[in-house]
Formats: C-alpha cells, structure tokens, sequence
C-alpha cells in the first residue's frame, strides 16, 4: 500500500500559515552626534510602514503602552543627560483606544545626550514599544539599540543617508541583520543540527539509502575520466543532495515565518494532528505499508539527469535520490520539520542542513576513498531492524503531540500515569524485539543475536526498567520534558499523593488557604489564580513568586523537575516565597464575571484562562515566552528583575535569594 502523502504534507503546512506568521511594521537604526569631547546624543531612528504609528514616550492612563527607552549607564563612565527627547509628532483621537495621544507616524527620531568619561566604543540600550493601525494593535515588543561613539557615521556598515534616504521612510525600510544571537539560541540551534545529523546517520542505515553509497560511488568513479573528476562529481552529488533538503527547510521557514511559533507548539489542532502524521510514519516503518512519492516522478527526474548531463545532471541525480528513498527518509524528514518548525526561526533550515549533511557526507568519502567501500556491512536484515527501530521511536514521539493537546484542553484523559505506562509498553516491546521475541513483516530470519543487538536490547530494557517507577511518583529527570507533569495526574493531588492532599510519605500540612493546592512531589504551596494568591501572601507576609508557565512548555517541566527539586531551591519555594503558577495556555472557560475586553486587541473579548494570564504577562512584564519568573512585594512591584528559563541552579538560587533580601531590606538591590 502507497501513500501518496508528501502533497499534503506542504498543504497542511500551509493550513498554520496566517496563524503563525508574525508582522513587524517598525524598524529601529541608531547613530551618534557628537558635541564635544566626552558629550554626544545618541540617536533611535523609528522608520514606520505606512497605516501603522508609534506612541509616545508620555501617554494618557489607560491609554496605550509607551515607547520606552533604557540605556545601559556604566556608573561612573557614562551619564545620562536630562531625559529622552522625542519629535512633536501628531496629537489626534485615537480610535483604538478612545482618546488624544500623541503618536509618530513614517520616520520618528529619538534623542538621548550623554557624558562619557572614559573611552567607550558602544552605548547599549533597549526600547519597548508597541505599534499600532486603525483598528488593532500589535503586542508589545523590546529591541536592542546598540550605538557606535567610534565610528559614528557608520550604522550597521551603511551610512545614515544610505539607510534612511532623504527622510523617505517607505524606500528606507530596510531590515538589518546585524543581531548577535541569545546563547540560548545558538544552544537550541546546534541542538537541532545535532539531532538532524544524527538522524540523518540513521536514514543513511535505512533500506532505501545505504545500498545506495556503493553503487552511487562506483557511477562516478567509472564514469569519470580519472580519480579527481570522480571525486569532484561524488562531492557535487553530496551538496546537491544538501541543497535539495535545505530548499526544503527553506520552504518549512517560509511558511511558518521568522518568529518563534510558540502559540503554534501549543495550538491543539496542531498537535493532534502530527500526532496522527507520527503515528503513520511509525506504522510505515514497522513495515504495514510504504510512503512513497508517485514512482513517475523519479522516472522523470532520473531521464533528466540523462538528458543534460554534467553538473546538471548530477543535481538530478541527487533529486531522483531524494524521490526515490522517500519511503525512508520522508518520515524522519516529516518529524525534523514537525519539532523545527514549532521551534520557529531557522530551525528548520538548520535541521535539514544537519540531516542532509550526514546523509551526503559518505558519498564524499568513500569517492575519495573508494577502497573504503570494502569495509562497508554487506546489506542485509540489519537495515530493516533500523528501519524498526526507529518505527518505535517515532510512536514514542507521537504521543509527546497528543499529550500536549490533552495538556492544553485540560481533558485528563493521558494523564501522567496513562503517557509513562505507554512509553513503558512502546520500549518494552523495541526491547523484545531487539532480542527476537517480536517478528514483523519485513523482517529476515533471525538465527542468532549480534552483541551489538543484543547491548542496545538491554539498554533500551534498562530504559523501560528505569519508566516504572514514574508510575508512582518518581521525577524521571532523563524525560523531563515528555511526560506531563507530575501534578497532571489520575489522582486529585497528583501522582503519589492521597485524597487528604499530603504526600504518601508526609501528610501533616494542615488545611490548606482558599485557592492553593500542594504541588507533587515536594509539597509546594502553589496557587492558580492572580488574587488569591496575592492575598494569601499579604497574610503571610512573604514575598510573592509568579510564575507564567504553560502545559505544553518544555522548559517549564524541566525547570520544575529538574531545578525547583534541589534542597536550596525547594527550601525558598516552600518556606521563604508564595508561589503564583499561571498558565498561558490554559483554554478553559473564564467565568461570565470575569470575561473582560483584550487590552491588547480592542474589541476582542478574553474568554480563556490562558488569555487572561498571557496578557498580564505581555502588559505588565512586556514578555511573552514562558517560562517567565517575578519576585515581587505586596503592591505588586518588582523587587529584582525578572528571569526567564534559568537550569543553573546557583544562579537561580542566587536571584531567589537576592529578591528575598530586597523584600526584607528595600534598596539592598
């Protein structure tokens, strides 16, 4: 059986487009003036697409966000002078939000005067701001300002009048891509090409492909006029083979858009949906049918490389590669583009780069080195046990989606304990397979186990031996960011927990305030609702921790599996704070009562939870990533920055202790 897949695939990428592509209509360049020695005026130039503006610094309450500007002022080296200076701009009624407020609209230009007292190349700062049309606004957004003392006529290597014309703001906009990339970033993304390459390893070791490396390399090197033709056209081959996958993640990037698609990853049609796509892939490599592309196509493409010949004809070559092992390589292709794109950015480029490259890189090898060919396993069983394997670990995948659905629709239906006894099954099951207990259709004759079999047989029963105790309580770290958390549970009190709502091993907590509940395992006071929580930390007189965190975050279970657990950290959330978890995507219904008007998108109602609280992050903290952390005092002031996912443990205890110290002592931080 044939599934004629891969069409729509891109169609339902497509499906997400217009909910996941996110539109910036205002620009930010930065130049300096210099007055005198050791004085300049640093200034933020605003270029505006046409229908949008952007308020002013000074706006009326309740009225709309301002434009905001801090300047990273090194105490004692530089100096502010006086505050930000902004143009005249346009004071007219506003039909967002109902009254006169002075905005800027085309090209607006920020001017800040500082005293510098020693020798500074670069002034960083920050401006928040929020634009908006007619009829809506945009959430608010931050962008770093960095300005040049040195080389002052340069902005971002273009001068100021290449940049902005002769004050022309619709020719002068112009995106610059001169951003240093957030170490959590770079980290996410060489994760994603390590993962790829990987993967790309193992559809390389895939029916499909491998038998391919001999035959491929034996072409060139025979057809070509010597070795080195050889090796140049095998190495050809390899980078066409890498051009065609990265086109491919180009396209994934494209359609999903730059931005990080975290409403996406926590979108519930999405996540039941590539549930069902993983659940075919897996099903496909546990040898029930085949996903394959029309087998004309490969016919067509493959007399193309005939017909032209040359480097051209390579490229075909590599295309009809790609048609052909698409029964292998298409379902770990299809799951790289599924966790890439709600990663959001380059990912997907970066994934397709990294399994293209392992795929290719052989074919340059061993053209190099052709007698390396007689060292390769001859083909056989093996590669369809591969093909197997990886059937297995792409189920397993599939139930991380439908968790996440389940997560945000708040249906308790895979609770914790329903997600681990799967994966315990799904293992235990590869482990029996592994050892020769389970036979499938594809599978040759097993006559004996290899030691290598039969040492990732253990491991894989080690790992299922290791899921058990999950079933009852235990953190499982290794998986920390699978399964749903450890309160998502079948018992009222989560997973080990009794009816009184004490933990098995400790039930002495007394009776618990209006609106809190014990967080499993550690029995932590936590409480789901803004005001009640802020009310019972007036009564106990502790400082208030806010934590915006969502079902479907990953870094958020792994934060409280893997962080919050350590006797520090855990002593300070039980004893020293009041914990305030609210969760983004929750989409249950609020109350008729407390149904509200969108601050941020007038005329729009807030009718989820989650909507409620994703605002009052978004407003108040101008941050909209989770998971996002605030110490605060009693009248809802910050007492020390906020964090975002910080897996350092000193260095979150260090801003638990430090935002105590200024609750206890004010102006200590």
């Amino acid at each position: 059986m044939k599934l004629k897949f891969f069409v729509f695939f891109i169609a339902f990428l497509g499906f997400f487009q217009s909910k996941s592509q996110t539109y910036d209509p205002v620009k930010w360049f930065t130049s300096v003036e210099e007055i005198s020695n050791g004085e300049y005026v640093l200034k933020a130039t605003a270029l505006i697409e046409p229908g949008w503006h952007l308020y002013s610094q000074n706006v009326p309450e309740k009225g709309p966000l301002p434009t905001m500007f801090w300047f990273d002022v090194k105490e004692g080296i530089i100096e502010l002078v006086d505050s930000t200076k902004e143009e005249e701009g346009i004071t007219i009624f506003d039909k967002v939000f109902q009254m006169q407020i002075k905005y800027f609209e085309n090209k607006t230009i920020f001017e800040q005067k500082v005293v510098v007292s020693e020798e500074v190349d670069l002034v960083f700062g920050y401006v928040e701001f929020m634009a908006c049309d007619d009829q809506k606004c945009l959430p608010p957004k931050e962008e770093e300002l960095r300005f040049g003392l040195r080389d002052k006529s340069e902005i971002n290597g273009e001068s100021t009048e290449t940049i902005l014309g002769n004050g022309n703001s619709q020719n002068a906009i112009t995106e610059i891509s001169d951003e240093v990339p957030h170490d959590d970033d770079t980290k996410g993304l060489f994760g994603i090409f390590f993962i790829a390459f990987i993967s790309g390893f193992a559809a390389l070791l895939t029916p499909c492909v491998f038998p391919m490396i001999p035959l491929t390399v034996s072409f060139f090197t025979k057809q070509s006029q010597n070795r080195a033709v050889g090796i140049r056209n095998a190495i050809f081959y390899g980078i066409s083979i890498i051009i065609i996958y990265v086109l491919l993640g180009t396209a994934v990037t494209a359609i999903f858009g730059a931005d990080s698609l975290n409403a996406l990853a926590t979108n519930v049609w999405f996540n039941i949906i590539f549930f069902l796509l993983l659940v075919i892939f897996a099903i496909s490599f546990l040898g029930a049918f085949e996903i394959s592309l029309p087998s004309s196509w490969a016919n067509k493409i493959d007399a193309q490389s005939y017909k032209y010949g040359g480097l051209i004809g390579i490229f075909f070559m590599a295309l009809a590669l790609a048609i052909v092992s698409f029964s292998c390589t298409g379902p770990i292709v299809g799951t790289l583009l599924v966790e890439a794109a709600s990663k959001g950015g380059i990912a997907p480029i970066i994934g397709m780069l990294g399994f293209s490259s392992a795929i290719a890189l052989p074919f340059g090898l061993f053209a190099a080195f052709p007698g390396w060919l007689n060292s390769l396993p001859k083909s056989g069983g093996w590669l369809n046990t591969v093909k197997v394997v990886l059937g297995f670990l792409e189920l397993a995948l599939a139930f991380k989606f439908l968790s996440q659905a389940d997560l945000v629709l708040q249906l308790h239906l895979l609770t914790r304990e329903v997600f681990i006894a799967i994966w315990i099954t799904i293992f235990g099951a590869l482990a029996f397979y592994l050892l020769g207990k389970i036979q499938l259709p594809h599978d040759s004759p097993l006559t004996h186990i290899s030691v290598g079999r039969l040492g990732l047989a253990l491991l894989t029963l080690a790992f299922t031996v290791y899921m058990i105790p999950g079933l009852w309580g235990a953190p499982l770290k290794l998986i920390s960011a699978f399964p749903p958390p450890l309160e998502y549970s079948e018992s009222p009190y989560g997973v080990g927990y009794s009816k009184t709502g004490g933990n098995l091993l400790s039930t002495d907590h007394g009776e618990l305030p209006d609106g809190g509940h014990l967080l499993p395992p550690h029995d932590i006071l936590v409480f789901n609702d803004y005001n009640k929580g802020l009310a019972y930390a007036k009564k106990v007189k502790k400082p208030i921790m806010i934590d915006f965190t969502g079902w479907a975050c990953v870094n958020c279970r792994k934060m409280e599996q893997n962080v919050w657990p350590e006797p520090k950290i855990l002593d300070i959330l039980k004893n020293k704070v009041v914990l305030i978890s609210l969760y983004v995507d929750d989409k249950r219904p609020l109350n008729e009562d407390e149904i509200e008007e969108s601050k941020l998108r007038p005329g729009k109602k807030l009718k989820f939870i989650g909507q409620k609280w994703s605002e009052l992050q978004t407003i108040k903290y101008r941050a909209n990533s989770q998971p996002f952390y605030v110490l605060m005092d009693h009248d809802e002031e910050n007492l020390i920055d906020p964090v975002a996912y910080t897996p350092d443990v000193d260095e979150y205890y260090n801003w638990l202790i430090n935002g105590i110290e200024e609750f206890k002592n004010p102006g200590t931080h």
